[in-house]
């Protein structure tokens, strides 16, 4: 058996730096945790790509809320997706649904064509849609390479048995990458039948900001902490993988 790749989201310089140092395998580089991710700036991204050397693939996101988006949001996502390419973007991550809570085959399948051949990977609207099943048949036809899903719920401890569904019926057409509350624990149940390829695990860590000085009466900062990565996390992660990867 191949190794199972390990994803983590990482919404700053530091954290994606500090997620390299950690060996992750695969960063996907987002902005505004709060939102559920939405597109980093493109200096971030070539900041990155001059520091690191492993793939780093990019989160497609106007804006926070549902996955309905106008045509003026695709037409900007399409342009997102045109700069962040030419800033070395190894992949993206995005998902557009139709109102009626299906994929929408027409607009997604115009953004991976922007792609010019970069995977890209369906992120959680997929959990979004009415039918997930019909929803896997339609992303595999849009070209996606990944889903990124917990199941259709609100984490992975709550769709473990629909992940192992979507597991046994994608196959080898499309790679489904458990992720949204992921734990260490969840990985061997997962993989019972063989056919996890790829997880998706924030392993996050809180610091505290390095401000020495706050004014008291202003608070344009709310925060007195800063999200980063967990080394612990990680570590966790990959001794339980490790145990999957046969190198023969």
């Amino acid at each position: 058996m191949g190794k199972i790749k390990l994803e983590a989201p990482v919404y700053s310089i530091e954290s994606a730096l500090k997620a390299a140092s950690c060996g992750i395998d695969r960063l996907e580089l987002c902005s505004n945790f709060a939102e559920g991710g939405e597109t980093p700036s493109a200096g971030t991204l070539k900041f990155l790509k001059k520091h690191l050397n492993i793939p780093i693939y990019v989160m497609i996101r106007p804006r926070g809320g549902n996955f309905v988006h106008t045509t003026a949001e695709i037409e900007a996502m399409k342009e997102d997706i045109s700069i962040l390419s030419e800033m070395g973007a190894d992949g993206f991550v995005f998902g557009i649904l139709t109102a009626e809570g299906k994929l929408d085959v027409k607009s997604n399948s115009e953004l991976i064509k922007t792609a010019g051949g970069k995977p890209c990977t369906l992120h959680r609207a997929f959990d979004s849609t009415r039918n997930l099943n019909e929803a896997l048949i339609d992303a595999i036809h849009c070209g996606f390479k990944r889903i990124l899903s917990s199941g259709g719920m609100d984490n992975v401890s709550e769709g473990l048995n629909q992940l192992l569904s979507l597991l046994a019926e994608a196959r080898e057409d499309i790679i489904i990458m458990p992720g949204g509350g992921l734990d260490p624990s969840h990985i061997p149940y997962l993989n019972r039948e063989g056919l996890l390829k790829e997880v998706h695990a924030s392993c996050k860590g809180w610091r505290p900001v390095k401000a020495v000085y706050k004014k008291p009466q202003l608070s344009l900062t709310k925060s007195d902490s800063f999200l980063t990565i967990d080394r612990d996390t990680v570590s966790s992660f990959q001794s339980v993988l490790a145990q999957f990867h046969d190198p023969k």
